[in-house]
């Protein structure tokens, strides 16, 4: 989609994230999960999947509010820039884990692609 100058727009729109709990319980409990060191990816298969991205971080893992907020958003724009990469049949849900707080996006970018690599959802290789 481009804007009326021409630029790409490569944001995450409403149609392109999960947003019901219904569907988050059922990627979770499809149990199709693999664990990396930034990030836990499950990956949901269903009719309806088409590369939407869900995101969490839990209090538990990261009690402060800033470093969820932050976590949170390392993972929505490691999965923004390399979302082409992967295959469009599944839908995302990422997981936020505690050495996070430590990685820059760079790191959090190569976790993700190497995760989504083991799970069998990369398409195109970095």
């Amino acid at each position: 989609m481009t804007d009326e100058e021409g630029f790409v727009d490569c944001g995450l729109s409403r149609e392109q994230r999960l947003l019901r709990s219904a569907v988050f319980r059922e990627t979770f409990a499809q149990g199709n999960r693999r664990a990396g060191r930034f990030l836990v990816l499950w990956v949901r298969r269903a009719g309806d999947a088409c590369l939407r991205l869900g995101v969490v971080a839990s209090r538990r893992a990261l009690p402060r509010a800033v470093d969820r907020a932050r976590a949170k958003r390392l993972l929505r724009e490691a999965y923004r820039l390399n979302r082409f990469r992967l295959e469009p049949g599944c839908d995302v849900v990422l997981v936020a884990r505690r050495d996070i707080l430590g990685a820059g996006r760079r790191e959090v970018e190569k976790d993700l692609i190497e995760t989504t690599r083991r799970a069998g959802i990369l398409r195109i290789p970095a």
